[in-house]
């Protein structure tokens, strides 16, 4: 039994270097010639504003211009239970997170109305659902465990749970590739997990846990007290400080304090980073989960587009880090992928327009003079 479970285990490990190995950063010359396009479209420069970056990043990320229209996208949600909810950091019920999945594969939940009006599909994927789930159309089954240990009295997980969730979250985001999507959508569920995200960020971007912790799903002054001061015995408990400094620390700081879907939706980046297919990432818990995948490779993010900015602080503080620019600021924060889906069309539309807007020489319009 031993000998079968090391074999796996470097199998496990493979996956994760194979998937950094694929990753390549943005394409200077790609991103040169989107620019130069741009500026030939019948606009005055820079007209589109954000939406002209957008479309400049996408094509660096592809390698090509104007870059592939990203479409169709696929939204997979990655669920799981978080160990630190006995702490008291939520008044919600650890029973949320597979009621919420079952809302979700029936369709009843705000991500699924947003997922419909955009034309996106949704996955939802089990990985630390501390109950047991029937079989159901939508939901793919890659359980780590029944939620994760209280990162408060020591690690949440090994660090060979972390790269299997990492790698739960590649095959994810291959299998969805491999049937078609040409742009990925981060979605979570996991009562609990925006202490989780608190701690990641507040580890890899240096900030104290009182600035990237949040209340979450809304709590009140002395429970959102209650939460920093565990934000703060977790990192100490887990020996969190001094800087990174190499990939292994990553993995570290992500077993120590991360939720299995914080890993999934790294490993998730990571797998359509491999693939050269855009990533939209949501709010907060995909902004901890980004971190990670930057810690392992920062050519990740180069593929990635920053969906929303969230009510959370900890988000702010975690697009500041990775050098992300927010498509859209709603003050959210439900997360499910909604941010995320809500930025889809517009992605699609600054795409669109280095597909379809004619150029001042085709269209026989005269440019400014100079």
């Amino acid at each position: 039994m031993r000998k079968r479970s090391n074999s796996s285990r470097k199998w496990r490990f493979a996956v994760l270097a194979e998937t950094l190995a694929a990753i390549r950063p943005a394409d200077p010359r790609a991103i040169a010639e989107a620019r130069a396009y741009q500026d030939r479209l019948t606009k005055p420069r820079g007209s589109l504003g954000a939406l002209e970056e957008i479309a400049v990043r996408l094509a660096g990320a592809a390698g090509a211009t104007p870059p592939p229209m990203p479409e169709p996208a696929a939204l997979a949600i990655f669920a799981a239970d978080h160990g630190v909810h006995a702490r008291g950091v939520t008044p919600w019920p650890q029973e949320v997170t597979v009621q919420m999945v079952a809302n979700f594969l029936s369709g009843g939940a705000v991500a699924n109305a947003f997922a419909a009006q955009a034309g996106v599909s949704v996955t939802v994927v089990d990985v630390g659902v501390a109950a047991d789930l029937p079989d159901a159309p939508n939901l793919v089954n890659r359980k780590i465990a029944y939620g994760t240990a209280d990162l408060s009295e020591g690690p949440a997980m090994s660090v060979d749970q972390a790269v299997r969730a990492l790698e739960a979250g590649i095959g994810v985001a291959r299998d969805l590739v491999a049937s078609g999507a040409r742009c990925l959508i981060t979605g979570d569920m996991g009562i609990a997990n925006t202490t989780a995200s608190a701690a990641l960020i507040a580890v890899f971007s240096g900030h104290d846990p009182a600035e990237v912790t949040g209340r979450g799903t809304g709590i009140d002054d002395e429970t959102f007290g209650r939460k920093v001061d565990i934000v703060r015995e977790a990192l100490r408990t887990n020996g969190l400080s001094g800087a990174l400094t190499a990939p292994s620390d990553a993995l570290r700081v992500l077993a120590a304090v991360g939720g299995f879907e914080h890993a999934a939706i790294a490993g998730f980046i990571l797998g359509g980073a491999a693939a050269r297919v855009p990533v939209i990432l949501d709010g907060v818990i995909a902004g901890a989960a980004a971190l990670v995948a930057a810690a392992l490779d920062p050519a990740a993010i180069d593929h990635c587009v920053a969906g929303h900015r969230s009510a959370e602080p900890g988000h702010t503080a975690a697009l500041a880090h990775l050098g992300l620019r927010p498509l859209v600021d709603l003050e959210l924060r439900l997360g499910e992928g909604t941010g995320g889906l809500l930025a889809y069309p517009v992605v699609c539309a600054a795409v669109r327009v280095m597909h379809d807007v004619a150029t001042f020489d085709s269209a026989g319009v005269s440019e400014k003079s100079v």
